[in-house]
């Protein structure tokens, strides 16, 4: 009977190779080090030292879209409802008067949900019809950053947990190896520092307790394991699609881990395919999978201008970009967007560079996955994760993006974490062993520390961040725009004049830039207009602004700003001209775009005063005082009123 077995007995049955039979031999680390508390207490002090600066900083980049001006969000637990049945971005398209713009959409609440429940219990709730939030609520916002740190945290622990009990159960020293790696890496400082970014940290967290949960069920048969893994693997889906690679990378996980047979790996996995059917049928049922209208929109679809091969080649070439962020992550960005990283062509060295490295770890996968090595698990969970935001198969509205790689550093960090590992087993008979291992763990403390405090510090605000970033993405249409913006939101906080015109010159470099990048920046346009108009040259901010009009006609902003134009136009080059009807003429232009903007309606009524028509002035303050009775205007306005009325 002993010489009837079958290969895949056989197969189990054969010696761990010598390149990683150290992983799978008993552990004899026994130091008050590799203790699980011990470690665990050590990285979420590691978490605070790196994070804590993030605590005071404000809302920047789509945390205003995502938070600050979702009407739904602002309603607290009243808003969830329309939070678990919409696009994350539908209160945007709704302010802004605009249909999704990203192909696909994108359902992914369960991070709103958190940011209502929030707003609930530590800011100010609002009503469906009020549409003036109360911005950047210091309270709230500190809430929010910390809440974010707190949640990396919780998910480190549990995924250093899941390392020492299943991944490395002989060697806890390689567990906390791996979770350190990733846990110091700089890149994270995108998902950390931005709120908005909780939806990466709530995927990973759920993700784990996923894989804990169904690890539990195959080594104990209960089925509450199987129900919690089940719903765990539903709220990572709610939180980001990326979860569905869970479906490959739990039956890899038992047949190279736990020496599964294939089939019965694979049948680990089936209990996961029922959810995400469901997931995908609740999804389409409100967010259609079809919907979007990005290829319309050069920033929405980075590669709208680019020829067919320049399209696969820069795509093919932008993981190579990903690849060099996570062995040096510096300098970071928070935009890689259109022109930041140009088009290439088939014969460009770096797309083929990308494309051989990417083949090999294709390769090597299989190659390791047949040889059941650990190294097919760190392979999996970077390409996999790496393939979801390719752009490969489906456009993700970007280029790249720091945030998106957060996944995919798992197993880079694994797999650093594997050699270094292997490198300290083969150096442990020398004296200098542990020193060694002791002073590379420090240094890379050290620099990944000092980087990363360094970057949160760009993301206390959005002027912060983009003044600081312009630097490093220069060629980008977005960096340049948001730079110019930032700087014009510094000009009204200038001490004197010729200050602020400098800063208003700088606004004016940013947003020409990004102008000539892309001349289609509808956002570009208006800024610049702005700039125009604080520099006092009306006839070049109106035109920006009809520039802009004929990009974007409802943009929301546009009737505000042209109000803004027939206002100074009308003071400054007719009335203070002694040309009233002229006067009149432009304030009534404002008048059928902003009927309730009392400085106007107060323009117009001395105007009218001015030519004699008493008549039409008073009407004009008996608007004012209808719009606000109480205000310091509309009391002005009583009293003109009854003095004209008296008049002959």
């Amino acid at each position: 009977m002993a010489k009837n077995k079958t290969k895949t007995e056989q197969h189990n049955n054969k010696q761990p190779s010598a390149v990683h039979r150290h992983l799978s031999a008993p552990s004899k680390e026994t130091s008050f080090l590799t203790n699980f508390w011990i470690q665990s207490a050590f990285l979420t002090l590691i978490c605070f030292v790196f994070y804590a600066n993030t605590f005071r900083n404000g809302y920047a980049v789509d945390d205003f879209l995502i938070i600050d001006k979702n009407e739904a969000v602002n309603q607290g637990v009243a808003g969830i409802p329309k939070l678990l049945t919409s696009d994350v971005f539908e209160s945007y398209y709704n302010r802004y008067n605009a249909n999704n713009q990203l192909s696909g959409g994108r359902y992914r609440p369960l991070a709103l949900v958190t940011y209502a429940l929030e707003q609930q219990i530590f800011g100010k709730t609002h009503s469906v019809s009020d549409k003036t939030y109360s911005e950047n609520d210091p309270n709230l916002i500190y809430v929010q950053h910390v809440n974010n740190v707190l949640l990396y945290i919780l998910s480190v622990i549990l995924l250093l947990y899941f390392f020492r009990k299943v991944v490395f159960p002989a060697q806890p020293l390689m567990a906390f190896l791996s979770v350190f790696l990733f846990t110091i890496h700089p890149i994270h400082t995108e998902v950390v520092a931005n709120i908005k970014s909780r939806d990466e940290i709530l995927s990973m967290l759920f993700i784990i307790l996923t894989l804990i949960n169904t690890y539990f069920y195959a080594e104990r048969h209960k089925p509450l394991s199987l129900v919690l893994a089940m719903f765990f693997f539903f709220l990572a889906l709610l939180s980001k699609e990326y979860a569905v690679n869970l479906i490959l990378i739990i039956p890899l996980m038992f047949y190279v881990v736990k020496k599964s047979t294939l089939i019965d790996s694979f049948k680990k996995g089936l209990p996961f395919i029922g959810v995400f059917v469901l997931y995908i049928f609740i999804r389409h049922s409100f967010v259609p999978i079809n919907s979007g209208q990005e290829e319309n929109e050069l920033l929405n679809n980075p590669y709208m201008l680019a020829s067919g091969t320049q399209i696969i080649a820069t795509k093919i070439a932008t993981l190579l970009h990903y690849l060099k962020l996570l062995l040096f992550p510096h300098p970071l960005s928070v935009d890689y967007s259109y022109q930041q990283i140009p088009y290439v062509n088939i014969t460009d060295l770096v797309m083929w560079m990308s494309l051989i490295f990417h083949v090999f770890l294709s390769v090597a996968l299989v190659f390791l996955t047949k040889k059941r090595h650990i190294l097919a698990i760190a392979i999996a969970i970077y390409l996999f994760n790496l393939l979801l935001i390719s752009n490969l198969f489906f456009s993700i509205g970007a280029t790249m993006g720091e945030r998106l790689i957060y996944h995919s550093s798992l197993g880079f960090s694994i797999a650093v974490a594997y050699f270094i590992y292997l490198g300290y087993q083969k150096m442990k008979s020398k004296n200098l062993a542990n020193l060694s291992f002791a002073a590379l763990m420090i240094l890379l403390l050290v620099l990944t520390g000092a980087k990363t405090r360094a970057r949160n510090r760009d993301w206390e605000s959005n002027s912060t961040l983009y003044r600081k970033d312009v630097m490093v993405a220069e060629n980008s249409a977005v960096t340049n725009a948001n730079a110019g913006n930032a700087y014009l939101q510094l000009a009204p906080l200038q001490i004197n004049e010729t200050a602020k015109r400098e800063v208003l010159n700088k606004a004016m470099y940013y947003l020409n830039k990004a102008i000539a990048i892309y001349p289609g920046y509808t956002l570009a346009y208006i800024n610049r207009g702005n700039v125009f108009f604080q520099l006092g040259d009306l006839v070049n901010a109106k035109q920006d602004w009809d520039t802009a009009k004929q990009q974007y006609p409802t943009h929301p902003d546009l009737p505000g700003l042209f109000t803004s134009y027939y206002i100074n136009n009308a003071i400054n080059n007719f009335g203070s001209k002694g040309k009233y009807y002229e006067a009149i003429e432009e304030l009534n232009k404002g008048a059928a775009l902003s009927p309730e903007n009392t400085i106007l309606l107060f323009n117009l009524g001395y105007y009218y005063n001015m030519v004699g028509k008493k008549d039409a002035a008073i009407n004009a303050f008996q608007q004012i005082i209808a719009i606000n009775p109480h205000d310091s205007l509309a009391i002005k306005c009583a009293s003109y009123i009854d003095i004209l009325k008296k008049s002959p």
